[in-house]
């Protein structure tokens, strides 16, 4: 597939570049030589947990949002979430006098789910294993009017989350690779489409949670597969059973590999951000970094994206002082 027919252009990650400035947070790259040593090359890490609502999120929410007719504000919108869409939904909400309804999961993070509330979103939860995410959104959007923006299936969230990559690349030119996390798949396409624009030599690796690996699956199928099971991972941002449909075909095009790691990988990074670049880290946020010990890669600095930093201080303390048990990581 050539880039002229990708679900998403580099002129739609420009044009949310435009409706973001001044908006979103021009998060900073961090590095530290312990990083280095552990890659064996520069590591340049973009803070997105350093983001309004403390993810990239933000950044496609806010794009969608502001993308919509008059008409289309002020009847509403609608998202599901696993907590960190639901946050940015509802901060662009507020920011653009929108009302949002969050469709999150039952086991969704308190926290999370708490900060969607209080920025005005109205919560609907759901229980992962018995109901149909997409049938409620699909019906409550029916039924009440409003507006669906998916937290990556739609050409203007992917748009805003490609604004990660412009600005990482101004920011740090001589970067030779990206490792990007992998949920959806919306900011590792925006990420793919925005790096390769600037670099088509450039390399962007995907990473995954090993327990949640849906886009290496397909990769490897070539085409959709789906998890037989929600996937158990401490990721809860990317527990998805299934890549979205149109980053996947950004996805499949561009992205040069995809790779997973364990929890306990996980884990470890999110010490390292919080140790080395004083960045707290969810486990979703870190899963990038996870990815830099022990992974094959030619000479030159890499980029990591940060992806959030969601996580409450007990969670927090209580993933890094009691890891989980460690394993290999495995290559898809």
């Amino acid at each position: 597939m050539s880039a002229a027919e990708l679900p998403l252009s580099v002129d739609d990650i420009y044009d949310a570049q435009r409706r973001l400035r001044g908006v979103a947070a021009s998060t900073p790259v961090l590095s530290h030589p312990a990083l280095d040593e552990i890659a064996g090359r520069i590591v340049v890490c973009k803070a997105e947990a350093l983001q309004r609502t403390g993810s990239f999120k933000f950044r496609g929410a806010y794009n969608a949002v502001a993308a919509l007719s008059s008409r289309e504000r002020r009847r509403g919108v609608i998202g599901a979430s696993s907590g960190n869409h639901a946050q940015a939904l509802a901060l662009a909400g507020q920011l653009l006098s929108v009302p949002v309804t969050a469709v999150v999961p039952h086991d969704a993070p308190q926290g999370k789910v708490d900060g969607a509330r209080s920025l005005g979103a109205e919560i609907v939860a759901y229980h992962r294993q018995r109901d149909d995410r997409d049938a409620i959104v699909a019906r409550l959007a029916v039924d009440q009017g409003l507006t669906v923006v998916p937290s990556a299936d739609a050409h203007a969230v992917m748009a805003g989350a490609g604004t990660v990559a412009l600005e990482l690349l101004w920011q740090a030119p001589v970067l030779t690779k990206i490792l990007v996390p992998v949920g959806g798949g919306g900011l590792a396409a925006g990420t793919a489409v925005a790096a390769k624009h600037i670099n088509p030599h450039i390399e962007v690796i995907g990473v995954e949670p090993e327990a949640a690996a849906d886009t290496a699956a397909s990769l490897r199928a070539e085409r959709i597969a789906e998890l037989p099971a929600v996937p158990d991972t401490i990721a809860d941002g990317l527990r998805h059973t299934t890549p979205a449909a149109l980053p996947w075909e950004v996805n499949k095009a561009l992205l040069d590999r995809v790779v997973t790691v364990t929890d306990a990988q996980i884990v470890q990074a999110m010490g390292w951000a919080f140790k080395h670049l004083k960045v707290v880290t969810e486990p979703s946020g870190a899963v990038a970094l996870a990815a830099l010990a022990g992974l094959d890669l030619p000479p030159g600095p890499v980029g990591v994206i940060l992806s959030g930093g969601s996580v409450d201080l007990d969670a927090f303390h209580r993933l890094v002082a009691t890891p989980p048990p460690r394993k290999e990581p495995a290559l898809a």
